[in-house]
């Protein structure tokens, strides 16, 4: 195979081939978290062309964001199971004929059928659990930075291709723009048919850092029952004070990111007079802050107490949110806002894994980082629809990002509960 013959050739340039596998996984990430990204380009050509009410669109928007969340945990099982590069491969083949089912579709229950449903399963099923077993499974050394580097490419994705979206859409239509998402999802899915591999012995290598002389033991049995699985590790975490500190802050950061800036934001401008490829710019301008935001954060995730790093970027995020509304949409004022926000966009992420793989162990810690990402997108798919309701019953977004950065400042005050020598978790082990 191409990944044998490749490893070998980089491992002669003494060059891993776990970044070979970040690469892959980036691309692939980076693809798949602009079809999440997309819709919000696609709000008011809908109206436009169905009649249909912000509520109506929001509400399969949520459809998929809970789904999206609710696949993390069994995601994680999945890949652990089926391995890395069979599991990316189905679910991008669900969301490509979701996408392409979706440009015939002309009644709202199939909106909310395939890009609630399907796309919502199809994308949950690798999410940023994906990128949390790459940094868990191939490194031991930069897992930080790993985790930041997979982290940004799941938000930049989402933002950066939003111009270019709103573009094709304002000049072809929303179909021009959803075909060409399908096209770089084909092409993700033959990188990772390529270069993909399940583990760092799979091409004769250790993790990344990992120096040790002593053979590697086997992997973990993967038979146990996908469903099983899942479950038994909620029921183990969820009697852990941690686990729902974490749970419940990343609720808040799905609720102040994915579903209300990322599904919103666009048709706020729009509110306010911006025209909709000027607020599709500023979106992007966030994906490029975020990308060196999040990575700056997984460097410092390997070096820092990752409970003071969550109270600072919880923090600063809930002000910027309070403070949007007060810079009357000028120029200016967005740009800054744009550079302040964007690189704390998922800055939460490096942290909240280091923390889920310390309190838990490294072979859980995908299993038990999905749960807590199905919080993040319960968030996301409850601040989806609140904005969309407050758009159509009061004429406004604002009470939504007032909302939404309250809930930022009392997630930074949640963390700074957690006890600062990390507890090993066995099972049937007693609430902290």
């Amino acid at each position: 195979m191409i990944s044998n013959w490749l490893a070998a050739a980089l491992a002669r340039r003494n060059i891993h081939y776990g970044w070979v596998m970040v690469g892959a996984t980036f691309f692939a990430a980076l693809v798949s978290a602009g079809t999440v990204g997309a819709p919000g380009v696609f709000i008011a050509p809908l109206q436009q062309e169905f009649g249909w009410s912000t509520a109506e669109i929001s509400s399969a928007l949520s459809i998929r964001f809970i789904l999206f969340g609710l696949m993390a945990p069994f995601a994680a099982a999945l890949l652990n199971r089926y391995g890395l590069r069979n599991v990316t491969l189905a679910a991008q083949l669900i969301v490509v004929s979701a996408l392409v089912l979706s440009l015939g579709m002309t009644q709202v229950w199939q909106l909310m059928l395939l890009w609630g449903v399907v796309v919502g399963i199809g994308t949950g099923m690798t999410a940023l659990v994906l990128g949390a077993t790459i940094a868990t499974r191939w490194f031991v050394a930069r897992r930080g930075l790993v985790v930041g580097m997979l982290s940004a490419s799941v938000a930049t994705g989402q933002l950066l291709f939003l111009p270019l979206l709103a573009s094709l859409t304002d000049h072809f239509g929303w179909r021009v723009g959803l075909s060409f998402i399908c096209g770089l999802l084909a092409v993700a899915a033959f990188v990772v048919f390529l270069v993909m591999r399940d583990r760092p012995s799979d091409v004769g290598l250790r993790p990344f850092g990992d120096t040790g002389s002593e053979p590697l033991p086997a992997p973990p049995p993967n038979n146990a029952p996908i469903m099983a699985a899942a479950l038994g590790t909620l029921r183990d975490v969820s009697k852990t004070g941690t686990f729902w500190i974490l749970f419940a802050t990343f609720f808040v950061c799905g609720a102040s990111t994915n579903g209300l800036v990322q599904v919103h934001l666009i048709p706020m401008c729009l509110d306010f007079g911006i025209p909709q490829v000027q607020a599709a710019s500023l979106l992007a301008a966030m994906g490029i802050f975020d990308f060196f935001g999040t990575i700056c954060s997984g460097w410092l995730s390997d070096r820092f107490d990752n409970r003071f790093l969550l109270f600072w970027y919880y923090g600063l995020r809930g002000l910027s949110l309070v403070a949007l509304p007060f810079t009357d949409f000028s120029f200016y004022g967005l740009s800054l806002f744009a550079m302040f926000y964007g690189l704390d966009w998922i800055a939460t992420v490096p942290p909240t894994v280091r923390l889920t793989a310390q309190r838990f162990g490294p072979e859980r810690a995908n299993l038990v980082f999905g749960w807590i990402f199905a919080g993040h997108q319960i968030g996301a798919a409850t601040a989806a629809f609140g904005a969309g309701l407050s758009r159509t019953l009061l004429a406004s977004y604002l009470p939504a990002f007032f909302a939404a950065g309250a809930l930022c400042i009392v997630a930074s005050l949640m963390v700074l509960t957690m006890s600062r020598v990390p507890k090993p978790l066995v099972a049937a082990q007693p609430a902290e």
